[in-house]
């Protein structure tokens, strides 16, 4: 006997609790290894968060902070909004971020603009109750300081006590504290200040923004338009001075890092020594060839350079990443991409030593057990997972793997790399989690997320489709790898193919990992998914990502264009009804595949498209254009306006009217064109939202609003 799954809506997909099971963010375990803490949404409301801890010792969950009760529900300020934004958090409620005290004994929190001091016995503690927020609450280093930003300057106190700016006030072009837009945005980089591990002094960074261009953003709403200046480095133009002080916690003894005669450069990122004794800055030229990584003096703000990492390729850019430690003997744990792949290796006496090697690249730092001469990390398997192993600092021996490889893993570690943190998926398993050894062995379950009993998916698992993979080959060859989900189809007939999207530089979005509720909503509606990953996408080595430079809108449409003449050739596909969609850099793919291969495809749904990259920001779109003053042919040719009146397939464009990341001055001069030029479209525009046009509500009316254009235009499931 089978039993018959419910049709998956899409208003059940964006509905509470979530499909996924439980989702927790912000994993941290704590600096002794005894607890974990972690951010657990709610069953009532999904983006709501509260604080919760895991005794490791007796096994018990309790809730820290509980953010409905403690929260003031206050208006967020704009500058902490446009944070979120750029942290990609600004759709969430309640208890977004917090820090661990370094005795382990407490965190700090943030929540609605104020700070708190949650400590393990179940106390709460308000550290500060103002009008104002706090930006970018720290801890220092040894736990007797807290630090924030307020009114562009960097404030500190003594934990419990009151708090003073130690930088002076300079007007609105002048920013203490802050990490720049682009670094926020693109670099990875959200902190502004950095505490020296003995809490003596602080590296403060200086924004200048003076010579950035401002931006006037509409971000139109619904019942009113506010108008926002907003300093926007678009590629080509100037990007805000970042300069470092290294000053006392009260601000005295100041003096200015050496980071060298040119000024256009970005600070890409800044530690600390272990033993406070030097301060290392890596500092990236502004065509992103080379990182010069610079060791400070702290007293005097000298700097040398100790090292230079370049470019792999002559035509390619330095990706920046989070890989590497310090050590307690001066040496430094470091990945690379030099050898084409990304790999780890040791720089200790001016001499470099390889400590990973191979054709299936390194990806994530996850610790380093310095007493063990040990180090964690996540590597790319059969270019479908990721798995974690472990190698000796050394070099000796080869690695061990410590994860199943029936799933694609992450991982965290406590500051002494001696506890792990595993969270795992599957294409028939959400998201689960568990404590191992440093071995790999399991020691409990954080979240087991069984579909089984009441698990908000376990009604749907009957009709779940697992996914296809195989892969076919670019025009150089090179193996593309796809993913197909197939509906309940019926021989002799043939079906619609929803060909989904992203295209740009980063991520891979063909995995064997757990693909979520909305990709099987879509088959439930009588379609097949399907998604290939082109050329330029992350995980597979420099020649993989290489083929967009300075080519934006070229290789990757033609690599998705022979994914659409694979599926022509299935017999299960109906030629005709093959639908495209993208947001984002997969909104800007639409665009080129509609204007390179007319009536390729039958119809296509761009959402929040860039159509110019010129109104893009410098770090992203300069890593892999080159800067429009030097190429602007490149530019004319990655751009989707010059040739968007060849469009003649079905396209329906979507965009947020309050979009801050892609503006809608990218949609509006498409519209434009497309009107001027007499050239049928069809549009669903959002007041009032982001970049993320999604919610209860909005979620499922987008994708409504989708499956409609796509019925109006007889892209449809057979009868």
């Amino acid at each position: 006997m089978t039993t018959e799954s419910p049709t998956l809506s899409f208003e059940r997909v964006f509905a509470s609790p979530g499909l996924d099971g439980t989702a927790p963010r912000q994993v941290k375990l704590s600096p002794d290894g005894r607890y974990l803490a972690l951010l657990r949404n709610r069953a009532d409301d999904r983006e709501r968060y509260d604080l919760w801890g895991f005794d490791i010792q007796t096994r018990e969950w309790r809730m820290l902070v509980d953010s409905e009760a403690l929260g003031s529900g206050r208006e967020l300020s704009e500058d902490e909004k446009m944070q979120r934004e750029r942290a990609r958090v600004g759709s969430l409620k309640g208890i977004i971020s917090y820090q661990w005290a370094s005795d382990g004994a407490g965190l700090l929190v943030p929540l609605d603009g104020d700070l708190y001091l949650a400590k393990l016995d179940g106390t709460v503690t308000q550290l500060t109750d103002t009008e104002g927020t706090e930006l970018n609450p720290k801890l220092s280093s040894r736990g007797g300081f807290v630090s924030f930003v307020r009114d562009r300057r960097l404030w500190v106190g003594p934990v419990g006590g009151e708090a003073q700016p130690i930088t002076p006030p300079e007007g609105d072009a002048i920013r203490w504290g802050e990490a720049e837009f682009v670094a926020q945005e693109e670099m990875a980089r959200l902190a502004g200040y950095w505490w020296s591990p003995d809490d003596s002094r602080i590296v403060v960074q200086r924004t200048d923004e003076a010579a950035v261009g401002i931006v006037t953003r509409a971000a139109i709403g619904a019942k009113g338009t506010k108008v926002f200046d907003q300093r926007y480095p678009a590629a080509g133009t100037d990007n805000a001075v970042v300069e470092l002080f290294v000053m006392n916690p009260d601000g005295t003894d100041s003096v200015k890092v050496d980071l060298g005669v040119d000024l256009d450069i970005y600070v890409a990122r800044v530690d600390w020594a272990p033993d406070a004794s030097a301060i290392y800055v890596q500092r990236q030229d502004r065509a992103q060839s080379r990182i010069d990584v610079l060791r400070v003096d702290p007293a005097t703000g000298a700097s040398t350079v100790w090292f230079t990492e370049t470019a792999a390729r002559p035509e390619y850019w330095v990706n920046l990443s989070d890989n590497y430690r310090f050590l307690k003997d001066g040496s430094l744990l470091w990945w690379s991409e030099r050898s084409g792949y990304g790999h780890f290796y040791r720089y200790a006496d001016g001499q470099w030593s390889q400590l990973t090697t191979g054709t299936s690249p390194t990806t994530t730092l996850v610790g380093v057990d310095q007493a063990a001469g040990t180090f964690t990390y996540q590597a790319t398997a059969d270019v479908l997972t990721q798995q974690i192993y472990r190698a000796r600092l050394g070099g000796a021996g080869e690695p061990e793997l410590l994860t199943d490889p029936a799933f694609t893993n992450g991982a965290s570690m406590d500051g002494a790399g001696r506890l792990l943190y595993i969270s795992r998926a599957a294409p028939n398993q959400p998201s689960q989690s568990y404590l191992a050894t440093p071995d790999g062995k399991q020691v409990a379950w954080i979240e087991e997320n069984a579909v089984t009993g009441d698990h908000p998916y376990a009604p749907f698992l009957a009709g779940h489709v697992t996914p296809e993979f195989g892969t076919i080959a670019a025009e150089d060859g090179t193996p593309l790898h796809w993913m197909m989900l197939k509906p309940k189809m019926e021989p002799g007939k043939r079906y619609p193919v929803f060909f989904s999207h992203y295209g740009g530089p980063g991520p891979q979005m063909v995995t064997k990992g757990w693909g979520g509720a909305l990709a099987q909503s879509i088959v439930d509606k009588g379609y097949i998914y399907f998604v290939l990953d082109n050329r330029g996408s992350a995980n597979r080595g420099v020649d993989f990502e290489q083929p967009i430079y300075r080519a934006m809108g070229g290789a990757e449409v033609r690599d998705q264009k022979a994914g659409a003449e694979y599926l022509k050739t299935l017999d299960f596909v109906d030629p005709a009804k093959i639908a495209i969609y993208g947001w984002s850099y997969g909104g800007y793919m639409t665009l080129k595949q509609l204007e390179a291969d007319p009536g390729l495809y039958a119809a296509g749904i761009s959402g929040a498209p860039v159509t110019r990259w010129e109104l893009y920001d410098t770090h992203y779109t300069e890593r892999y254009m080159g800067d429009p003053r030097e190429a602007p042919e490149a530019y004319e040719k990655a751009s989707a306006i010059p040739d968007a009146t060849k469009i003649s397939d079905p396209l329906l464009l979507i965009h947020g009217m309050a979009d801050d990341n892609v503006v809608f001055e990218n949609s509006s001069e498409l519209i434009n064109v497309l009107q001027e030029n007499n050239v049928p479209f069809e549009m669903m525009l959002y007041p009032g939202y982001t970049h993320r046009v999604s919610g209860v509500k909005v979620g499922p009316h987008v994708w409504n609003s989708i499956f409609r254009f796509l019925e109006s235009h007889g892209v449809t499931p057979p009868e």
